[in-house]
């Protein structure tokens, strides 16, 4: 009698929704990270460091997705081509630096939009050696969003990272300071119960409302919604701006609003600007933003051992979920007045804030199993050592990216100079 040796169980490990979303056949989202260097880029432990510090992080970064025999995306362990995920461009020698700014927004725009091959792990570097205005050299990340959210990627990135004063010791932050539970006695019922009233209320509200946008309810074709198909596999510009976040801080201490507030206020007037710029007729025109939430209770940074643990509190992964903010209508009357975008923005939190539809949201991907592609213009945000930088995707040959950011420049200014125009903490 012969015995066939059984073959070895592969180790495998589901996709979550959000990840398979994230990665298929007619949506493909990436995470582009740039670390800019002071000093040239020496690339000689490159490999050696990919593979002691950075694939032993996470199983992900050495997985890709395939289907099991019931047709489920699974996380399967292969082994990983080094040198298949590191890139290193090659620029003509001796330009300008402001010549490079323009050979690396190119170069950066193309990876952007270039597709992962799904035979192998879904990251990328790239090494880019020459100096640009902002830096000696630039290394850019290229992660899928189905490996983790910009919470389990950041500590990834910090656990590659070593203390200056003491390698030896983990890495550590201040601890996040939260306001104390409000009392929740009986004397506080009159408060409470409007306040849960008004909850469910904006929860139905919101939810409704972002279930008809993505299924029914489409914006209006305008200078920043082309309405073209599979738009998010066109070429797009991605440049950045920078903002002085004392700056920020200031406006928002003259205007007794939080630092989002601000921000949020310069968004939604500089791209009202740019519309008027572009087309006056659309400058009411309907548009909707699509914004992403962490829905993480974060109480300070988590190494990454702790996120990948059973019972972790923050565990690995994509915890977020997603509102439709309506950009605010800009009349005449209003144009002249920047700080009522301020005021419309902090209106539009605080009741956001009150809702739960952004919890609701995140189970919505779960029933449609289908997820609406980027439109013509994404900004992200990341503030870090007194700046806050603003990076702008546009669709190319659609949009004028510099006149986006022309628009964005000027929202910043006039909105800062009206709330020098008015007493502190009043708006």
């Amino acid at each position: 009698m012969e015995f066939k040796e059984e073959e070895e169980e592969e180790v495998t490990e589901p996709v979550s929704p959000t990840g398979q979303y994230f990665n298929s056949s007619v949506l493909s989202i990436c995470i582009l990270a740039v670390l800019e260097s002071e000093v040239p880029i020496d690339d000689s432990l490159t490999m050696t460091l990919l593979k002691d510090v950075f694939l032993p992080i996470n199983p992900r970064f050495s997985s890709i997705m395939v289907d099991d025999k019931n047709g489920v995306k699974q996380w399967k362990r292969v082994e990983v081509q080094l040198q298949n995920h590191v890139n290193i461009p090659i620029f003509p020698i001796g330009l300008s630096t402001t010549s490079y700014d323009s050979y690396f927004n190119d170069y950066i725009s193309r990876i952007a939009r270039k597709q992962f091959p799904q035979s192998q792990p879904l990251w990328e570097i790239h090494l880019v050696k020459y100096p640009t205005s902002k830096a000696a050299g630039n290394i850019i990340f290229k992660l899928h969003h189905a490996l983790g959210d910009g919470f389990s990627l950041m500590g990834a990135l910090l656990s590659c990272l070593q203390r200056a004063d003491n390698p030896s010791l983990s890495l550590t932050f201040p601890s996040l300071q939260f306001p104390s539970n409000p009392d929740c006695s009986f004397s506080k019922l009159n408060i409470t119960v409007p306040k849960c009233i008004s909850s469910i209320f904006n929860t139905i509200s919101d939810f409704g409302w972002s279930l008809l946008k993505s299924s029914f309810v489409e914006d209006s074709r305008s200078p920043i919604r082309s309405g073209d198909e599979e738009v998010q596999f066109k070429p797009i510009v991605i440049s950045t701006i920078t903002f002085s976040l004392d700056h920020i801080k200031q406006i928002k201490s003259r205007l007794g609003v939080t630092i989002n507030d601000v921000i949020t206020g310069i968004i939604f007037y500089g791209t009202r600007l740019y519309m008027q710029n572009v087309d006056y007729k659309s400058t009411n025109a309907r548009s909707t933003a699509l914004v992403l939430l962490n829905t993480r209770v974060i109480s300070g940074y988590r190494s990454v051992k702790e996120t990948v643990k059973p019972d972790a509190e923050s565990p690995w992964g994509n915890q977020f979920g997603f509102l439709h903010v309506s950009v605010p209508e800009l009349t005449d009357s209003r144009f002249s007045k920047p700080l009522e975008c301020v005021t419309i923005a902090r209106e539009i939190i605080q009741r956001k804030r009150s809702s739960l539809a952004v919890n609701l949201t995140g189970r919505l991907l779960e029933v449609l199993r289908k997820f609406r592609g980027p439109e013509s213009l994404t900004i992200t945000m990341v503030s870090y050592a007194g700046k806050l930088r603003v990076a702008v995707g546009t669709e190319k040959g659609f949009m004028d990216s510099q006149k986006f950011k022309s628009c964005l420049e000027t929202a910043f200014e006039m909105i800062s100079k009206s709330s020098c125009e008015i007493p502190s903490g009043i708006i």
